[in-house]
């Protein structure tokens, strides 16, 4: 069974200074872990291998670098270089982003996800062991790449959202990466967990990972209201929208998806109720706060990202603060 770790969420900002500095504060009060998200600048793992000389015992992670923005030979060699800085401390995760990144950002059709994440995951965990490639998949294709084996490579996990993406996470990769689930899915996606790790001929679960979006706060109204203005349209998007739809809320998701098409602000953001709301998110005292993620954990996640819901600096600093070691017992 792995670990039960606490993970502060990076970057902490606009400036490198910024994620240094959170860091270094987490590391202070006792979070294990810190883990980058990776949507654009600051660049997460540039920053991740500067943490390094600065950071002496967290494990930095990134959850997660999509695999349409860098091919694999690049990948490899990044969390090669990345993996000295951070010697048995590094994570590497990756997963197919979104829609609006590929193609609206970057010009990249989101074709066939799955697939292209876990020949990704194959393939950069086959160079990292220092294997020549010789790969011919079905959206990827590499023949004679090598680098330098490392003694101990880092760890490849990736993203997963519904039953497929899942099992093929657990049997493939080194762990499982999960965000923005409804409490009601939780032991469903376990259960996937359980049966891909078994397809992949694995002894023991690999570790599951979850970016949490926390409000440590009084007015409850107030959060619900910023996680609908920030999430409602996550939940537009395809994946999102279908996952909504798999977790078991179904009238919400097609509710969302209309009124996204519409152009609808009302009847989008108004699909997420105060009760999915709190399904979803983990809003209310500290005390309230800590129970929900006690009972992700004691559910099946072992390392929990604290990724504060910021109503204003206050409301994030009683978030994290809330989730330090003295604060919060695992």
């Amino acid at each position: 069974m792995a670990e039960k770790r606490v993970a502060v969420t990076l970057p902490g900002g606009p400036k490198v200074s910024d994620t240094i500095a959170r860091a270094q504060w987490a590391e202070a009060e006792g979070y294990s872990d810190a883990w980058f998200g990776d949507g654009g600048a600051p660049d997460a793992l540039t920053l991740a291998a500067i943490l390094g000389d600065h950071t002496e015992r967290l494990r930095v992670g990134i959850a997660v670098t999509p695999v349409y923005t860098r091919a694999p030979s690049v990948l490899a060699a990044t969390a090669y270089t990345v993996a000295q800085q951070l010697p048995g401390r590094f994570v590497m995760g990756l997963g197919s982003s979104s829609k609006t990144m590929m193609t609206g950002w970057n010009g990249i059709p989101l074709e066939k996800p799955l697939t292209r994440v876990s020949e990704t995951v194959r393939l950069v965990k086959s160079m990292l062991a220092g294997e020549k490639s010789d790969f011919d998949g079905d959206t990827l294709q590499s023949h004679g790449y090598r680098q330098p084996p490392l003694e101990s490579p880092p760890p490849v996990y990736m993203a997963a959202l519904r039953s497929k993406m899942i099992e093929e996470a657990a049997a493939v990769s080194d762990g499982v990466i999960f965000n923005l689930w409804p409490k009601l899915a939780l032991p469903k996606m376990m259960e996937h967990v359980a049966i891909g790790a078994e397809r992949g001929g694995k002894t023991e679960q690999p570790e599951v990972v979850n970016r949490f979006m926390v409000c440590v706060t009084d007015d409850k109204d107030r959060a619900r209201n910023a996680f609908r203005a920030a999430f409602a349209p996550y939940y537009a998007t395809p994946q999102y929208n279908a996952f909504l739809a798999w977790a078991g809320y179904e009238e919400a998701a097609a509710a969302i998806r209309e009124g996204w098409a519409a152009k609808d602000r009302e009847k989008t953001s108004g699909a997420l109720t105060d009760q999915l709301v709190d399904e979803i998110g983990v809003i209310g005292s500290a005390g309230e706060c800590q129970e929900r993620i006690r009972w992700a954990m004691e559910t099946g996640v072992d390392t929990a990202i604290i990724a504060p819901l910021a109503l204003d600096a206050a409301s994030a600093e009683a978030t994290l603060k809330a989730f330090t070691a003295s604060a919060f017992k695992r």
